[in-house]
């Protein structure tokens, strides 16, 4: 086990999502938190800038066009209390503005913590008595 999991942060891994046009003053646009663990943060981190740099894409660009159109407008991600062992966008960036992601790289929502389901928060089967139909359906994944 590294450092970085033994030291979890006390309100869990969160990852800030930046926003690389400078519309706010510190660039921040949210901060995402509930993740599992790190390695889950990381994949989300890198999910989530894979498909920001997927929707600055346009036909026929060049990869310097990719990389100016994603400085300009699109989203960053990192894990602020992950050290070195937290996903850098740095060490991925060439390699995701010369090549397409495909659409499980940039899947980035069915990881996203706040789309998870808690156990506890699952209510049981319907009553017989209740129409099934006013009956929410839960989908695990």
């Amino acid at each position: 086990m590294s450092d970085t999991e033994k030291n979890i942060p006390e309100k869990g891994w969160t990852v800030r999502i930046i926003d690389q046009s400078g519309a706010t003053d510190d660039g921040m646009v949210e901060e995402v938190s509930g993740f599992i663990d790190l390695l889950h943060a990381n994949a989300f981190a890198r999910a989530y800038v894979r498909d920001s740099i997927e929707r600055c894409r346009v036909p026929g660009a060049t990869d310097r066009e990719v990389l100016e159109s994603w400085f300009s407008f699109g989203e960053s991600a990192e894990i602020p209390d992950a050290g070195d062992e937290g996903w850098k966008v740095n060490t991925e960036l060439d390699e995701f503005v010369s090549t397409p992601a495909t659409p499980m790289e940039r899947d980035w929502r069915s990881i996203d913590p706040r789309r998870l389901v808690d156990e506890d928060e699952i209510i049981g089967p319907p009553d017989d008595d209740e129409d099934d139909a006013s009956q929410s359906e839960v989908i695990r994944h």
